[in-house]
């Protein structure tokens, strides 16, 4: 079954100009995809077609109101049918777009519905009753919601089979695996006293494809340092450049069990995750958290792990294999069910950030729980944590969706979740 778009808005015939021409409309053309720009303003219930008001409790401007924008949604819905369908508004306060997300849809779904909105907003109401959820592609504010939804519509739309002509398409360019892409060249050979890179012009495949790969890690590392520590070298080349480029050896680390006594080594590690994290600009581990009573939760569950080099706090990482409550909402969206491990409170000490320590961490935590009889291991993050993510999905992981946090631990509760099946 192709993969179906409808795109809800208020400028149709602009949204549809730009959906349909180049290699989407070709791909649409071979009945590879099915885009449709609804304009909102058909499903009003009054002669003037109006589909905003003022917004109670005063305030500028005005909010797209529930009921256009509900049977509009009902009608797309009745004519696409039985379907796996994802709605999502296109909102600021959404969960951010990236590479991951586009992967998941292209993926999981075979109908995905954008909702635009304009003006003020939307009404609130029609987002949690009808929304499956919001999406945003920076943190930034348009007028409307046309060009998230074009840019969500175009970044899945390339990755379905067919649309573009190989795989190696979009499987060598940024992102698609926790690196940035090569640079690239064509004629002139020379150009404003630039030339070529002679390798490109040797006809030698297997060292093209050599230079292009540590091109993207000398990139990666330059532009991105939180991907670059983030990735996992394959090769042995590979890790020849990521070593060259570090300037450091990979070190020997020891871990076992955390007790009560290690509790001043684990605080002081998530001190430093948190000075980290608040370094980057994301709202996680700032509220106290995690505590002391935290760790002692994850001590007495005997998940709790600690890791030294030279006998000094390096890195620590917490594994349950209970159910996590506050995922339930998302149980559809999983691939794998009970038995599942859940990944916690994964902290490197700021000396040993971009050694492969989480790595190290991370795979302890996945032998673990495929030893306990685990089909899959899950774990959260904040949507900002792009550290986290960037790891997350070089070692496999795949979104499943948001969450918010129940606890109250964090003035920030909202959670995106990962699963890796084994």
């Amino acid at each position: 079954m192709s993969m179906r778009i409808d795109i809800l808005t208020l400028f149709p015939q602009a949204v549809d100009a730009m959906m349909s021409s180049s290699i989407l409309g070709r791909a649409e053309k071979k009945g590879l995809i099915e885009i449709n720009c609804v304009q909102i303003r058909d499903f009003t219930t009054n002669k003037q077609q109006q589909v905003d008001d003022y917004p109670y409790g005063g305030g500028w401007g005005c909010v797209m109101m529930a009921q256009p924008l509900k049977a509009c949604l009902d009608h797309v819905t009745a004519q696409a049918g039985d379907r796996k369908r994802r709605v999502i508004y296109m909102s600021p306060q959404g969960t951010r777009f990236d590479q991951g997300q586009a992967r998941r849809l292209a993926a999981d779904y075979d109908h995905l519905v954008l909702v635009c909105g304009h003006y003020e907003g939307v009404d609130e109401r029609f987002i949690q009753l009808c929304c499956d959820e919001e999406m945003s592609i920076g943190d930034f504010v348009l007028t409307g919601g046309e060009i998230p939804a074009m840019a969500i519509a175009d970044s899945v739309c390339r990755l379905l089979p067919g649309v573009l002509s190989d795989p190696a398409c979009y499987m060598g360019e940024s992102h698609w695996d926790g690196l940035l892409e090569y640079p690239q060249y064509t004629r002139p050979e020379v150009w404003e006293g630039m030339a070529v890179p002679e390798i490109l012009r040797t006809g030698n495949h297997r060292d093209v494809d050599a230079w292009r790969r540590e091109q993207q890690l000398i990139r990666t590392q330059e532009r991105r340092p939180d991907m670059f520590a983030a990735f996992q070298p394959r090769t042995r080349e590979e890790k020849e450049t990521v070593l060259r480029l570090t300037g450091r050896e990979r070190l020997q680390y020891d871990c076992r069990r955390a007790t009560e006594a290690d509790m001043d080594a684990l605080m002081s590690i998530a001190r430093q995750g948190g000075d980290f994290l608040r370094e980057q600009g994301v709202p996680q581990w700032q509220d106290n958290f995690p505590n002391p009573a935290v760790f002692r939760r994850d001590i007495e569950a005997g998940g709790c792990w600690l890791f030294t080099h030279q006998d000094e706090p390096a890195g620590c990482i917490s594994l349950y294999l209970t159910p996590e409550a506050d995922y339930a909402p998302l149980e559809d969206a999983f691939l794998a069910h009970e038995p599942y491990g859940t990944l916690h409170r994964v902290a490197v000490a700021a000396p040993y950030r971009g050694r492969g320590l989480s790595n190290e961490m991370m795979q302890l935590g996945e032998d673990l729980a495929l030893g306990s009889g685990c089909t899959s291991v899950r774990s959260d993050t904040h949507p900002q944590n792009k550290p986290m993510q960037a790891l997350l999905e070089s070692r496999g992981y795949t979104l499943r969706g948001t969450i918010r946090l129940t606890n109250g631990a964090e003035q920030d509760p909202v959670r995106v979740v990962y699963e890796k099946v084994f």
